[in-house]
C-alpha cells in the first residue's frame, strides 16, 4: 500500500506495519535511488509514496508524464520519529479521506489535497 521514501523514519515504518499497513521502504530495499526512480517504482507497484521531500509536488505537477498512485507529503517532522506515521493513522481513523490520485500535504493541524491525473 505504501512506499516510504528514504527520508521517512524507520520507527514510523515499523509503527505502520504494526497497525497492519503494507509498507515497502526505499531505505531497506533500494537505498540511494533518485526521486524519478521512486516515482516509477510507486507507479509499477501501485504504492502511495510517503515522504518529507517537497520536490515530489514539482515532479508531479510540472514534469511527470506518468504519476504515482498518490503522494503523502509531511511538512513537519514533529517531535518524535513516529510523528508522521501517527498523523497518517489518525487521519485514516478520523476521516474517510481518499489518497488515490492526490498530492496530500499533512501538517500538524491541517490536511490539504491537490488531485492530479494518475
Amino acid at each position: 500500500m505504501f512506499l516510504a521514501n528514504e527520508n521517512f523514519p524507520r520507527p514510523g515504518i515499523i509503527m505502520l506495519r504494526e497497525k497492519g499497513f503494507t509498507v515497502k521502504s526505499i531505505g531497506e530495499d533500494f537505498p540511494g535511488i533518485g526521486d524519478p526512480e521512486v516515482m516509477q517504482l510507486a507507479l509499477d507497484l501501485h504504492l502511495i509514496i510517503l515522504t518529507f521531500d517537497r520536490d515530489y509536488g514539482e515532479l508531479i505537477f510540472r514534469y511527470a508524464n506518468d504519476n504515482p498512485p498518490a503522494v503523502v507529503f509531511f511538512r513537519e517532522k514533529g517531535n518524535n520519529p513516529e510523528f508522521a506515521a501517527s498523523s497518517l493513522i489518525s487521519l485514516f481513523e478520523s476521516s474517510d479521506i481518499t489518497l488515490s490520485g492526490a498530492f496530500t500535504v499533512i501538517e500538524a493541524n491541517n490536511v490539504r489535497q491537490r488531485f492530479y491525473k494518475k
